[in-house]
């Protein structure tokens, strides 16, 4: 329950794609790099392809749908335990613990499209065995309307408070919203269009 992926190839692809589309200005690839947590050589070699594909031009992206669905392909599963919390956005008010929130409620604090009937929200891999102490203390497993995820620890890059919440970076919710499918997609859109100022 709320294991590490076994599969960690990807995960540098997807924070470096985190960081660029994050950025509002341009960035070095040095910079990108260290932003990313990897090698410079290795941003290098991954930024220069996307640039071969028309996606960036040097790291400026040209055509963001091509990167949200860069990263999509790359994008590699989390694992997360469903649980029923009591008030689990006071819950998420009261800790000390890292989270950050995502998908519907991630997404009505932002931007307030979606009916946040989902909570949604990531935790760090160090503080694992808390968050299912807290689990096992004051909740039920199995069902009830929160979804408590794990993953790359890169996920927390960008977190923003909003109204004494945390939630994700504008791009990683992006990718979480149009991964969940349905009106989380059209979501997704409205997102892209307020944030890059695209159609």
């Amino acid at each position: 329950m709320l294991e590490k992926p076994e599969r960690e190839r990807g995960f540098k692809k997807e924070r470096i794609l985190r960081v660029l589309l994050s950025s509002t200005g341009s960035m070095t690839k040095y910079r990108v790099a260290k932003e990313a947590k990897v090698s410079e050589p290795w941003c290098r070699e991954y930024t220069t392809r996307l640039e071969e594909r028309g996606l960036l031009e040097n790291t400026n992206i040209m055509d963001h749908e091509g990167i949200y669905e860069e990263w999509e392909d790359v994008h590699v599963e989390g694992s997360y335990v469903r649980v029923s919390l009591q008030n689990t956005l006071e819950l998420l008010k009261n800790t000390d613990l890292k989270y950050a929130l995502t998908t519907y409620m991630g997404e009505n604090l932002r931007q307030g499209y979606l009916f946040p009937s989902m909570i949604d929200f990531y935790v760090c891999e160090g503080e694992r065995a808390d968050w299912l102490d807290i689990v096992e203390k004051t909740g039920l497993i199995g069902g009830g309307n929160t979804r408590i995820r794990l993953n790359d620890d890169h996920m927390f890059y960008g977190v923003e408070k909003i109204e004494g919440l945390y939630v994700v970076s504008v791009p990683q919710l992006i990718l979480d919203l149009r991964l969940e499918g349905g009106p989380c997609k059209d979501a997704a859109e409205k997102m892209m269009v307020k944030y890059y100022g695209i159609e």
